[in-house]
Order: C-alpha cells, then sequence, then structure tokens
C-alpha cells in the first residue's frame, strides 16, 4: 500500500504542476501532508517535516549564499567578458545562442555545483533571449540537460555517492565514463544545434544593433500613437519618426527593459579596479569548495561577506544589493524548505523504501547478467523521483548484490548508476532547478514538459555508448 501511495502522490504532484492547477511551492507542502493523513501517519508529519527541513537546511543556506555571491559577482562585472565572448560568437543568431548556452552551461558545471552553473548561465544569456523574443524554456532545457551530463564528475555528487556507497575509487568510476560522457555531451550540443535551427525557422536572424533599433521603433511607434490620439495624428507620428532619425540621449535608446540590465557596460555597480580581486576570490571559493577545505554553505556565507564588504564598503551600497537578489533569494529558499516537506513525507513513512524494493522485486531472474543495464535504465525513473541519497545509498547497493549474484562487478553498476543524471537535474527534488526556472522566469511545469523527453534521450544515448564502447 505505501508502494502505491508514493507512486501516486508523486504522479499527483507532476500533474498538478504540469497543468498549473497548483504552484509547485503549495504542491510541495500540500499534497504530500494530504497523503501523510492518508496514509494514516498524520499525528508523525510534524516529524517528517522537521526532519525534512533539518536534511536540506544547508542546502537552502548555501543556496541563499550562493546567490547573494554570484549576484554581487555578476553585479560588479565578473562575468562581463564571459558574455561578451558568448555574444561575440551567438552574433545574435537563434542556433548559435541555443549551442552558446549549452557550450556556457557545460564549461560552467566543472566547478561541480548546480546551482552556480545555473546561477551564471541565465544571468548571461536571459537578457539576449529575451531581446530576440526566444523561447525560455530552451535555455532552460538546454543548460539543465548540459548540466546533467556534467554532473557526473566526480566532485559533482553522484559519483562520489555511488563510491561511497559500493565501496570503491571515485576515479575507477569516472574515468572509465568519460567516453560515454563526452558522447551525451556531443548529444547535447547536437540537440541545441537542432532547437536552435528552430527558434531560427521561427524568428530569423538579426544583428543586436537591428533588435535595438526595432525595439526602438516599437517604443517610439507606441508614444507617437499616445500623440494621435490626443489630437493630431500626423505631428504625432511624425515625432516619433524626428526622435528614431535623430538619435538623441532618450529612453528611446534604451527602452528601460530591466532583463537586459547584465549586459549594461555603464552600469554604477561595476568595480573595473577590483576585477583581480573577485577573480581571485571566485576561484579560491571554488578551489576550497573542490577540496571540501570547509562545508558549502559555509564558504558561500564567508564569500558573500567578503564580496559585500570588499565591493560595497558603504553599508547602503549593501543594503541595496541584497534588496537587489531578495526576490531570487527568497524564491529558492522557500521552494528548498517546501521540497522539505515532500522529501520528509517520502522518507519518514517508508514510502522510498516501499517502492525502491518493488522495483527492485519486479526485475525477471533471466535479467540478473545484466544487471547493469537494469541499472542505468532504472536510474532513469528512480533519480527523478527520489534524492540523490535515496537512490545510492538505498537502492544501488540491493541493485549491486543482485548483480554480484550473477557476476556483474560493483564497479560496473555504479557506472550504470550515473546514467540518470541528465534526467535528474530537472527532478523536482533538485534545488538547483529552482535557480534556474526562478531566475529565467518560466514556470516549472513548462520546464518540465519541455525537458523530460530530451533529458531521458540523453541518459539513453550515454548508456548506450557505455554499453557500445564495454564500460557498462
Amino acid at each position: 500500500m505505501l508502494t502505491i501511495l508514493g507512486f501516486a502522490m508523486i504522479a499527483t504532484f507532476l500533474v498538478l504542476i504540469m497543468l498549473k492547477k497548483m504552484s509547485p511551492i503549495a504542491a510541495l507542502v500540500l499534497i504530500p501532508a494530504l497523503f501523510c493523513v492518508v496514509v494514516g501517519k498524520g499525528a508523525h508529519l510534524g516529524d517528517y517535516v522537521i526532519d525534512g527541513v533539518s536534511s536540506l537546511a544547508p542546502t537552502a543556506a548555501m543556496l541563499m549564499f550562493a546567490i547573494v555571491y554570484f549576484g554581487v559577482m555578476i553585479d560588479v562585472g565578473l562575468f562581463d567578458p564571459i558574455v561578451r565572448g558568448i555574444l561575440k560568437f551567438c552574433k545574435a543568431d537563434p542556433m548559435r545562442i541555443v549551442v552558446g548556452t549549452a557550450l556556457l552551461a557545460a564549461i560552467v558545471s566543472l566547478d561541480g555545483d548546480g546551482s552556480t552553473t545555473f546561477m551564471i548561465t541565465v544571468s548571461a544569456m536571459y537578457p539576449l533571449y529575451k531581446r530576440l523574443k526566444m523561447s525560455l524554456v530552451v535555455m532552460t532545457g538546454v543548460a539543465a540537460t548540459a548540466n546533467g551530463v556534467m554532473n557526473t564528475l566526480p566532485w559533482g555528487g553522484p559519483t562520489a555517492r555511488a563510491a561511497t556507497a559500493l565501496k570503491l575509487d571515485a576515479g575507477d568510476i569516472f574515468v572509465p565514463m568519460i567516453p560515454a560522457l563526452a558522447v551525451g555531451l556531443v548529444f547535447v550540443v547536437a540537440l541545441s544545434y537542432v532547437l536552435g535551427l528552430r527558434e531560427r525557422r521561427r524568428l530569423g536572424v538579426l544583428t543586436l544593433d537591428e533588435v535595438l533599433e526595432e525595439e526602438k521603433e516599437t517604443v517610439l511607434v507606441g508614444s507617437g500613437g499616445a500623440g494621435a490620439a490626443g489630437g493630431s495624428g500626423a505631428s504625432g507620428a511624425g515625432a516619433g519618426r524626428d526622435t528614431v532619425g535623430s538619435g538623441s540621449g532618450t529612453d528611446a535608446e534604451n527602452p528601460g527593459d530591466d532583463d537586459f540590465q547584465g549586459l549594461d557596460p555603464d552600469r554604477a555597480t561595476l568595480r573595473p579596479k577590483l576585477l583581480w580581486f573577485n577573480a581571485l576570490l571566485t576561484a579560491g571559493l571554488l578551489t576550497a569548495m573542490i577540496m571540501e577545505l570547509l562545508p558549502i554553505p559555509v564558504l558561500f556565507l564567508i564569500g558573500a561577506a567578503l564580496a559585500l564588504t570588499v565591493n560595497f564598503p558603504n553599508i547602503p551600497d549593501q543594503k541595496a544589493r541584497l534588496a537587489a537578489h531578495a526576490d531570487n533569494v527568497l524564491n529558492v529558499s522557500g521552494m528548498v524548505f517546501a521540497a522539505a516537506v515532500f522529501t520528509g513525507v517520502l522518507q519518514g513513512t517508508g514510502m522510498v523504501d516501499g517502492m525502491a524494493t518493488w522495483l527492485v522485486d519486479i526485475i525477471p531472474g533471466s535479467m540478473g547478467p545484466h544487471m547493469a543495464l537494469v541499472t542505468g535504465v532504472l536510474s532513469l525513473p528512480l533519480t527523478y523521483f527520489m534524492s540523490n541519497d535515496g537512490f545510492y545509498f538505498g537502492v544501488l547497493p540491493v541493485l549491486a548484490e543482485a548483480g554480484a549474484a550473477h557476476g556483474v562487478t560493483p564497479v560496473e553498476m555504479a557506472r550504470a548508476a550515473l546514467v540518470g543524471q541528465p534526467l535528474h537535474m530537472s527532478s523536482p527534488l533538485v534545488p538547483a532547478v529552482y535557480v534556474l526556472v526562478g531566475m529565467a522566469k518560466v514556470e516549472f511545469g513548462d520546464h518540465t514538459r519541455f525537458v523530460v523527453k530530451y533529458a531521458a534521450m540523453t541518459c539513453l544515448v550515454i548508456l548506450g555508448a557505455g554499453i557500445l564502447f564495454g564500460i557498462i
């Protein structure tokens, strides 16, 4: 019964948010609370929620201070060279922009942190997508899938979990997987190329100057229309044309679109004299994170405090920067704590254990010699519907034991277990995905509908390459 209710709870959540009948925060809280009562453990709901919040509190703290830190770094211009390089490559061509999104997300993913990747990628690309009226779910889908492939890096989390769970060396798992992961990354770039061609057919190819000029004319024609409504249609329209021709330094040249502020070379928050300090601080922060010198939340807390103090020594300026990023902080941290209710109920009621046991039990005995393939396929739904901790520490050891009985080595099982990561990164249980959709102003349901099929295809490509190369 717990198994059925577990699947029913997840299905109910996904259907309601994809149909936009509930917001993700409300669904993450109310649906598990309802199912907890249905299971007959409503009296323990408080304990489950507190346990869930306790387990995710460090993640929420990390995201809060990471958003502040990278928000400040974006404000002061640290990532402007990356943005300019991507823009130079993209040339306002939708196809190049989508491919550039995949490449940027893959490169930034080398730090091993999904939230960091999404903050930098969205901050760099969002203004361009908005200017060219491109589909934002294409941006979130491509970024999430590229990051999912790179999430298998030893310091990214899943590989370390698999190694710990099966008492293996992370290098023995990851290094042989590199060819298959490379094929997966090439597939993501090819996919972004196809999606970019689709956007190009829909929008055409413009230069940034043409886009800005079109927006300028739209704004001015609108203001001219207002003048015409006031009485003199000819003079109103004429005024609009004269303004475009004059090139005067009015809002016509900068149509007040805050979405483009990330690329504004004259914004007041730039700190060019502190570029090297900010670059070294960021490099040091990422190095300390990879070397695990301190817990990640502590590193970002210290980093955010240093970044604010050095770049904005005046208290009012610091308050202004914190206020500027407050929306993102509140949205993401709120979503994480709401997800804590969902995961707390799943774990506390025993639904996760029941689901995992059922899935293992239904595997036919004849599939024993092919348990690595089975594990690779199961990693798609299992890492989507449960946390990495739940899968790698709860399910993988059981699968590995079944595989060992048929001569399948634990290291093969561990490699197969990594296959589902491109899909996992868009799971509603992954806090980083809320950073992605929140900063991109995309509905989570829209992102899910778009990305699931492409992410699943990427997973299967990696699995197929692993089998072809004899890795899995």
